[in-house]
């Protein structure tokens, strides 16, 4: 139902378009990526929030009708995300709300149902759960409701991941079960959600944004969306993640090479749709799947991911399949190391599935 979406044909009347940094992407992106991709190559070292800055400039530069808008955006962000936006194109273009998440998300579906692009900052993904209502009742279901007659692209919603209690949950598989919303990740992706005619859920791993570094190309360009990557090739055991939690996978996978075990790494960039194709020909190669990621286990999306591999691969899988993810009970504090997926305890599950 996300891909009928998705595909659907382009609206007869104004668009809905917004994004809760994130909703969004059609086959424009992918023909944008094709003319692209080789000059993605170089650029210059940025880290995650300085690339996801560069992508806001760029957006607003291009789209007259493209606005940003959330809590503290006019100010820079709260981590600097929207640094030096209004001072280049204003407040009214970039400004202020109340704090007020349900009225984020409604003023996003509102304005984008205008013909406008519609670029909302909820400062942590904790704090989006007052806006479901608005993101699953009514911009996921925009298109359906009228008839294909309005659709809800460039409403993206971008939401930063967790810390701690109120400010460490993963919310992303709450949303994948609504049809018509696709979350994803920086630069290309950002830009490839604000375009999209659907709307997409675009999270960033804030702990990332100074951290992570490379290099970044000046220019416009935008990612397919639902198109995974092979981080890391391998032949003994495939490994698929996203966001953050695919530097936690990296250094799992150092250790086991170590330990004469080949694993290929997976970023699936996208979840909803998410690139089966690519992970069942790595699980073909393989035999064996262990799947990460900080949210609980429990009704976590490496379930789906897990259930679909079974139905595709089940007489080349080698071993059950593996899941290293966060614990079914709200984020601690002081126990965070306990609760997270750490490095060890992913290199014991791919001992364990290797040696099943």
């Amino acid at each position: 139902m996300a891909m009928a979406a998705r595909r659907g044909a382009t609206a007869n009347r104004g668009q809905l378009v917004g994004i809760l940094r994130g909703f969004s992407s059609s086959s424009s992106v992918v023909d944008s990526w094709q003319k692209n991709k080789e000059g993605i190559a170089g650029g210059k070292p940025l880290n995650l929030f300085s690339a996801i800055n560069q992508a806001l400039h760029i957006a607003l530069e291009t789209d007259s009708r493209a606005y940003v808008f959330g809590e503290d955006v006019s100010f820079g962000g709260v981590f600097r995300c929207t640094t030096g936006l209004v001072e280049r194109f204003g407040r009214k273009r970039v400004f202020n709300t109340p704090l007020c998440e349900q009225g984020i998300a409604g003023f996003a579906v509102g304005l984008a149902a205008m013909g406008n692009r519609a670029i909302a900052e909820i400062q942590f993904a904790d704090y989006i759960y007052p806006a479901f209502d608005q993101i699953v009742n009514e911009a996921a279901k925009f298109r359906y409701r009228s008839g294909n007659e309005f659709n809800c692209g460039g409403d993206p919603l971008w939401s930063c991941w967790p810390w701690w209690h109120y400010h460490s949950q993963s919310p992303e598989a709450f949303f994948c079960h609504v049809p018509g919303l696709k979350p994803s990740e920086a630069k290309g992706l950002l830009l490839a959600c604000i375009r999209d005619p659907n709307p997409v859920i675009f999270f960033e791993p804030k702990w990332l944004y100074r951290l992570a570094v490379e290099e970044v190309p000046d220019h416009d360009y935008m990612l397919p969306l639902s198109q995974a990557e092979v981080m890391r090739e391998g032949t003994d055991i495939t490994l698929v993640g996203w966001g953050a939690q695919l530097l936690v996978m990296e250094q799992a996978c150092e250790i086991a090479e170590k330990e004469g075990i080949s694993c290929e790494l997976i970023d699936l960039k996208t979840l909803i749709p998410w690139d089966k194709e690519a992970v069942e020909v790595s699980v073909n190669k393989t035999g064996r799947l262990l799947v990460s990621h900080e949210a609980p286990v429990t009704g976590g999306f490496g379930a789906e991911i897990a259930a679909s591999v079974v139905e595709r691969c089940f007489l080349r899988l080698e071993a059950p399949v593996a899941r290293v993810c966060g614990l079914d009970t709200p984020f601690p504090l002081v126990y965070e190391p306990f609760y997270l997926p750490t490095k060890n305890k992913i290199v014991d599950a791919i001992k364990a599935t290797v040696n099943y």
